[in-house]
């Protein structure tokens, strides 16, 4: 059967961004029998011990339970289960000194989703047919946000201002502030910190020029806070989450060891979590309570802000670090290549300048000496102008063995040096 598919299903349909990549690295695994690969595409956490065993602990307290059939054999409210709302408002006023009400707090399945019910519901065209940008202040930023909009054409990002060390081989991105429109056009405002790809932490200051450029116009800021402290707290550089006014605090508990469940929670003022609710429950009705449930009580004991400080961001910190020394003591001193300063989250991000070929032919080259790694190409959503740099990235996951991560970056400098020298 093969039914005709509207503008829309044939828009959601498409074949882009990571899911082309991945495609490829799912045929190349089942076309290479018998070759060994070391896979550093993932986004997928590591299962640390500690983690599995609280979701483990959680769970038999679950099933031990009288709240079971009610979790599993009941709907729900649209805005989430109350005790994990609960748990969230509680542990949020205490760490934050903030004054949460139940109103500021929706569950969604998945902080994907999120950023899908913000798109359309703030960003689009609206009933007098004017055009809402939803804007991505810093490019570079997760690949996932191409995908949310159901108006591609109101997707816009701005090319950042790069702070070079060309001493000791790293860079960072920083939000051009010169070129940044943030007006009564757009329509919303998202970014991820630290970020996925390249685990960058804006500063406290750039995201509140961010939030108070957009509060001029009441324009809502969605900070994408997958990897931000309380937890997983995968940031390894201090950071002060934002809250109130037009900020929503967006998390996930999926590198806190709980993908499978798929739990996103925003944080925000009510009138704005009041309308993605409303998404919310036109879309999926609610969010799954089984794992609601199991987060409720790791968050209200205290052992998943405590787990995520002592056992989840020291793992992902020694990662960068081993990365961060196997090329430095790898790559040829008198290569343009930049690793991005190892801010966050579980990715490591390389930048090589003036790379003779592009971020896809590299990438196919590190095959071929058994390393899987993600162009990065496909993490610029949103930038339309043809910047070179957009061709010249690589993340790598911090999700490999030591072993496996030492190997890939040695085999990786090996692949560099005979590019750049042919």
């Amino acid at each position: 059967m093969n039914p005709a598919l509207s503008q829309l299903g044939t828009d959601m349909s498409r074949l882009s961004g990571v899911r082309a990549i991945m495609k490829d690295i799912i045929e190349t695994l089942r076309a290479g029998a018998g070759q060994t690969f070391i896979n550093l595409s993932a986004g997928n956490p590591v299962i640390l011990p500690e983690v599995e065993q609280l979701w483990r602990d959680c769970t038999t307290e679950l099933l031990a339970s009288s709240e079971y059939s009610e979790v599993v054999c009941r709907y729900g409210a649209s805005q989430g289960y109350q005790p994990l709302i609960d748990a969230i408002v509680q542990d949020f006023n205490q760490r934050y000194g903030l004054n949460l009400s139940d109103r500021h707090i929706l569950i969604t399945p998945g902080s994907q989703s999120l950023y899908f019910y913000a798109a359309n519901a703030f960003g689009g065209y609206t009933a007098s047919g004017e055009l809402r940008k939803i804007v991505l202040p810093l490019s570079p930023d997760y690949t996932g946000y191409g995908g949310v909009t159901l108006t591609p054409e109101a997707l816009i990002a701005y090319r950042p201002e790069l702070e070079i060390d060309q001493e000791n081989h790293r860079f960072k991105y920083r939000p051009n502030f010169n070129q940044l429109q943030i007006d009564e056009q757009t329509g919303c405002v998202i970014f991820s910190r630290p970020c996925n790809p390249t685990g960058n932490v804006l500063s406290d200051d750039e995201v509140n020029k961010i939030a108070t450029l957009a509060a001029t116009y009441d324009v809502p800021v969605l900070i994408d806070s997958a990897y931000a402290p309380p937890y997983p707290a995968l940031n390894f550089t201090d950071m002060t989450p934002r809250f109130g006014g037009n900020v929503v605090h967006c998390m996930s508990l999926s590198k806190a060891g709980l993908p499978g469940e798929r739990i996103g929670i925003a944080i925000g003022e009510p009138e704005i979590i009041h309308t993605l609710e409303c998404f919310q429950t036109n879309l999926c009705i609610h969010s799954p309570r089984y794992g609601q449930a199991i987060a409720a009580r790791a968050i209200q004991s205290g052992r998943l802000a405590e787990i995520s400080t002592n056992v989840i961001r020291p793992f992902y910190q020694h990662k960068i670090e081993i990365v961060e020394a196997t090329l430095d003591r790898s790559m040829p001193r008198s290569l343009p290549w930049y690793l991005h300063r190892g801010e966050g989250a579980i990715f490591a991000w390389l930048w090589l300048d003036e790379l003779p070929i592009t971020d896809w032919e590299f990438y196919q080259a590190l095959k071929q000496v058994g390393v899987i790694v993600v162009p990065g190409i496909t993490f610029f959503p949103g930038l339309r102008e043809d910047w070179q740099h957009k061709q010249q990235c690589l993340r790598i996951s911090l999700t490999g063995t030591d072993l496996e991560l030492q190997t890939a970056m040695e085999r990786l400098a090996q692949v560099a040096e005979q590019v750049y020298g042919r």
